[in-house]
């Protein structure tokens, strides 16, 4: 269908060398991923809805684009959105609901943090055979069902620490929002923080715009997660 083609123009935005044409896909998945944030950080589980659409629309955009190994992660990030949406629908005998917003406990949040350290340093080394091996993996499973693809040419990462940092911490974020933990949306400013500055040194400036806006978001998520928790007498640190 036309409407999932990353041909589909939606419009030609004059920014950056040469404009930037954003396809209806784009546009729709891009929108259903800022809606996504906003609901979550509302604590609404509407969000998870939204958080389906996107996932599967940018997946879809991977597959066109030869990004396989970022459409990988959009299946993982597919799974941990039917997760959440379980997880907060779970409601107590009283009819609340059974994860309440909390901080994490200081083992816990030193044990993530050693896990986040030791994976960004092997994912920084390993990430160019890592992420070739996703790709052969995505590549040879999808012919395996049919489809005519062929295996992309790979270029080095350009920005490997920065790149693994990105992918570590949004799979970590993404556990912890599905937990209610309050650390989710700190990481999340980080990963954005991030993404602005890579997606601008590359010229994707209509990406660098919308990490922008998820910037914000994140951080308003931030604060109403921070009050939500001490509203429930969830303290930071806390052993």
């Amino acid at each position: 269908m036309d409407f999932f083609s990353t041909q589909n123009i939606l419009v030609h935005i004059p920014i950056g060398a040469g404009g930037y044409d954003l396809s209806w896909i784009e546009a729709v998945g891009t929108v259903a991923g800022l809606l996504c944030i906003w609901l979550a950080s509302l604590e609404k589980i509407s969000n998870y809805a939204f958080g389906l659409i996107n996932v599967t629309l940018f997946a879809i955009i991977f597959f066109q684009i030869q990004l396989y190994a970022s459409l990988l992660l959009q299946l993982f990030f597919f799974a941990a959105n039917i997760y959440g949406w379980y997880a907060w629908s779970r409601q107590t005998q009283t009819q609340e609901a059974a994860l309440q917003i909390r901080w994490l406990p200081l083992p816990k949040a030193l044990a993530w943090l050693a896990v986040c350290v030791v994976a960004i340093g092997l994912m920084t080394v390993y990430i160019n055979p890592v992420f070739a091996f996703l790709t052969k993996v995505a590549v040879s499973l999808m012919q395996s069902l049919g489809m005519n693809v062929a295996m992309p040419e790979l270029q080095p990462d350009a920005f490997p620490f920065w790149d693994s940092c990105m992918m570590v911490l949004s799979i970590v974020a993404m556990i912890l929002m599905t937990r209610k933990y309050v650390e989710n949306w700190l990481l999340w400013v980080v990963i954005n923080v991030i993404s602005v500055v890579i997606f601008a040194l590359q010229g994707v400036w209509a990406m660098s715009l919308e990490y922008m806006i998820l910037t914000g978001i994140a951080l308003n998520g931030t604060r109403m997660w921070i009050n939500s928790a001490r509203q429930r007498g969830s303290r930071a640190f806390a052993s």
